[in-house]
């Protein structure tokens, strides 16, 4: 199982809204094929795997591990459980069940009634932790992320971006973004910042779409960066969009766009991920909603002193909110943690 989870985490940010799937398939003591499932809409992995056989037939009375149920449905590809029982397959091994209400437990049925036999083993569900959370919870997995001098202010006094963290922490940035299907960020940051919020370390076939929450669309500046690159951007503004944007440019009313409104959008249109990078009002309100499940703070070896921008600032909090640490991890000089709300810790 070990193996097949590190097939299935060769396609991460590839397979977009499916999760990240991997299997091995074993006969008298010897693997004969290893496959995952490489990019949303193509093969899944057991029919990946299968594909590596030198003869079909080497399938039969074999045993299958997979990281997660086969399918039994029909969407971009038929379904898996229908090819693994078509291939002799004796027995097949699985990391963990589909929460996904068109699957949950279909698969295994499907496979048992046709004679395969079936061993649930568990392990494997931190592969797929915001597929998971998101079809327990019925809405996205949300990810707070910023940088802060070791005083815990994210930016100096002023008007203009400030560097916190070096080149590695930012480099692991782009990793956190790999796997976030969206990411969020408030109109001041986009002003101030200018970033472009791509996804650089890796060629994607589906971006991260680009939030930018606002109250007047109409008063970004669309000459920023972020306008001059391809992928889905969302305006969440009070106000219509009055202007001509590019075409990748989509813009969402409300009269008062919460947090809670944002994952719902974002939930509605099927989105399972979602890192919020700024500002630190837009961070503050999230942690006041208990919408923030995953917080990772990077701290760098610098003072900005007490005039600069606190993180988490502006949305006063009606109770503690309790985190449990994931991890700690160090990037030359600066630091990363990780913690996650402890009610998340079993999805």
């Amino acid at each position: 199982m070990e193996m097949a989870v590190q097939e299935a985490l060769k396609a991460q940010g590839m397979t977009w809204t499916n999760p990240l799937v991997g299997a091995v398939l074993v006969k008298d003591n010897q693997v004969l094929a290893t496959g995952y499932h490489h990019q949303f809409g193509r093969e899944h992995a057991e029919v990946n795997t299968l594909s590596h056989l030198v003869n079909p037939k080497q399938a039969q009375g074999a045993t299958l591990y997979v990281t997660l149920e086969p399918c039994s449905h029909y969407g971009k590809q038929p379904p898996c459980c229908k090819k693994v029982a078509e291939a002799g397959i004796k027995k097949v091994v699985i990391g963990q069940v589909d929460p996904h209400q068109i699957v949950a437990g279909k698969g295994i049925e499907y496979l048992e009634s046709h004679g395969v036999q079936t061993e649930i083993i568990g392990g494997t569900e931190n592969l797929n932790v915001a597929y998971n959370f998101f079809y327990h919870q019925k809405r996205p997995f949300v990810t707070l992320k910023y940088a802060m001098s070791i005083d815990g202010k994210i930016n100096a006094a002023g008007k203009t971006r400030t560097i916190v963290t070096g080149d590695a922490a930012q480099v692991d940035v782009q990793k956190l973004r790999l796997h976030n299907q969206a990411i969020l960020i408030g109109a001041n940051t986009l002003r101030i910042d200018n970033p472009l919020l791509t996804v650089r370390i890796k060629n994607l076939p589906q971006p991260p779409i680009r939030i930018v929450l606002t109250k007047d669309a109409n008063q970004l500046d669309f000459t920023s960066r972020m306008f001059k690159t391809h992928g889905e951007i969302w305006l969440l503004s009070r106000t219509e969009l009055t202007q001509k944007v590019a075409e990748n440019v989509h813009c969402y009313t409300a009269a008062n766009w919460t947090p809670s409104k944002i994952v719902q959008l974002l939930a509605d249109h099927e989105i399972q991920s979602l890192l919020v990078e700024g500002g630190s009002n837009v961070q503050s309100q999230f942690v006041a909603a208990n919408l923030a499940d995953e917080i990772v703070t990077y701290i760098a070896p610098l003072v900005l002193g007490g005039t600069a921008l606190p993180a988490v600032f502006g949305q006063a909090l009606a109770e503690k909110s309790d985190y449990q640490l994931l991890d700690v991890k160090r990037f030359n000089q600066d630091v990363r943690i990780r913690v996650r709300r402890k009610e998340c810790l079993q999805e």
